[in-house]
């Protein structure tokens, strides 16, 4: 009993000093554990979670080609990454815009450094994580007609040039940080980005060979399903994960994350099932995937009220973006990038500046909680965005169509399929 009694003396002595270095930039077991698993999750998201519900949305001679450049992006955003793309990303502020080249190829950094309270090569694959899905999400606009070698450069220019910049303007201490722009987990640096450069990516690439003329089939529902439930499941780590500790913000997030997905697929079938009196599952799906979205730049900033609000919205808007928005102006969104990252993403960055709750996070306040300014703010940041990464990636496309001979495939092969033409492999073996 002694020796207990000596032992919860100490304890109650050191037990503030250790809490006080945990706070000061010590490692945190339990934030390390936490991020670990969530970088994890999000990697899912690519590959496997992404690559399905691309390559089932697909048409079936495609479904290999939309899948392989679902991992070929993940795997040379990887690499530009540790490179030089968290350098840029993440480096010392260059007047607002970049990050300085002092950790190129993670020069400066070793197992004993923090970031926060965890290891500083954790923050680094989590971030990695978010680079690579970014860029993999530009493909929704493309499938059936882009080359793959085009894809190659284009994605190793992409990210350095436009993905990395608004990185760091956000996260990294850029211009954007310094305003004060709200964006917990990506809504301008992913889903805008994202959405804006498929968008012109699809306009200069031009429509489908039979757009509009034929119909056009998703190769499997089933497999985008897969894949959507596999988004929303790695979506834990992407929202929960990016408050980069195991708290009670990180459980909000979680919380909101799962409402707003539920309810906007919800509102995507009631709106589909209004509009064309059926409710398909690849709208229950999107309206999934929409919700997601919409909630990702507000999951650590407002509560579940608010998460319903903007759930609900996300999957109206999203349906009408695909099924109206699209047609009316005749662009060719393959797979609707830009209808439900590009538009959900911009809507669920406004309305952080709406519902933005100072009781989850202190200084984090939105119109509704007495904050007009935070709401333009907002504004501004999603008009940045939006234009950087247009007038970025329409640079980006011309310069890897001249190093590349043209973007496109040639026409005998984007009617005969992709799978076979560059791959020379097959998804399905037909047999009758």
């Amino acid at each position: 009993m002694k020796l207990k009694s000596i032992f919860l003396t100490v304890f109650a002595i050191i037990a503030p000093f250790s809490l006080a270095f945990a706070e000061n930039g010590v490692l945190n077991s339990g934030d390390t554990s936490w991020i670990i698993v969530a970088t994890a999750l999000v990697m899912v998201m690519t590959p496997a979670g992404l690559a399905l519900f691309y390559g089932g949305m697909s048409r079936y001679k495609n479904l290999l080609n939309t899948i392989a450049m679902t991992f070929v992006a993940y795997c040379l955003a990887s690499v530009i990454w540790v490179m030089w793309g968290y350098a840029l990303s993440f480096g010392p502020d260059k007047a607002g815009f970049i990050g300085g080249l002092d950790n190129i190829f993670l020069n400066g950094i070793s197992v004993n450094s923090i970031e926060g309270t965890i290891p500083a090569y954790l923050f680094i694959l989590f971030q990695m994580t978010f680079a690579c899905i970014t860029v993999a999400l530009v493909l929704g606009s493309i499938v059936d007609r882009m080359k793959f070698s085009s894809w190659i450069v284009f994605t190793i220019l992409w990210v350095t040039c436009i993905y990395c910049p608004i990185a760091h303007w956000v996260w990294g201490g850029g211009w954007m940080s310094e305003m004060n722009a709200l964006d917990f987990a990506g809504g301008t640096v992913v889903h805008i980005n994202a959405g804006v450069a498929g968008l012109v990516l699809a306009i200069v690439l031009g429509k489908r060979i039979g757009y509009g003329k034929e119909a056009m089939f998703p190769s499997s529902v089933a497999l985008t399903a897969l894949g959507a439930a596999l988004l929303w499941f790695g979506w834990f780590g992407f929202n929960a994960g990016s408050q980069l500790a195991a708290d009670g913000i990180a459980a909000s997030a979680f919380l909101v994350t799962n409402t707003s997905a539920a309810i906007a697929a919800l509102a995507w079938m009631f709106a589909e099932w209004y509009h064309t009196k059926r409710p398909t599952l690849l709208g229950i799906a999107s309206g999934v995937v929409a919700g997601l979205v919409a909630i990702t730049p507000a999951a650590g900033f407002v509560n579940m009220q608010a998460a319903l609000i903007i759930g609900l919205v996300a999957g109206v808007f999203g349906f009408y973006s695909v099924s109206v928005l699209k047609h009316k102006f005749g662009y060719d969104d393959s797979l609707d990038a830009f209808g439900v990252h590009g538009m959900c993403g911009a809507w669920g960055a406004l309305a952080t500046g709406l519902f933005a709750n100072p009781s989850i996070t202190e200084g984090a306040a939105g119109l509704f909680y007495g904050n007009p300014k935070q709401l333009w703010i907002q504004i501004i940041s999603i008009a940045a965005t939006a234009a950087y990464s247009a007038v970025g990636t329409i640079i980006v496309i011309y310069v890897t169509s001249f190093l590349t001979g043209g973007l496109r495939v040639d026409a005998e092969s984007e009617i005969s399929g992709l799978d076979n033409a560059i791959h020379g492999e097959r998804a399905f073996e037909m047999t009758f």
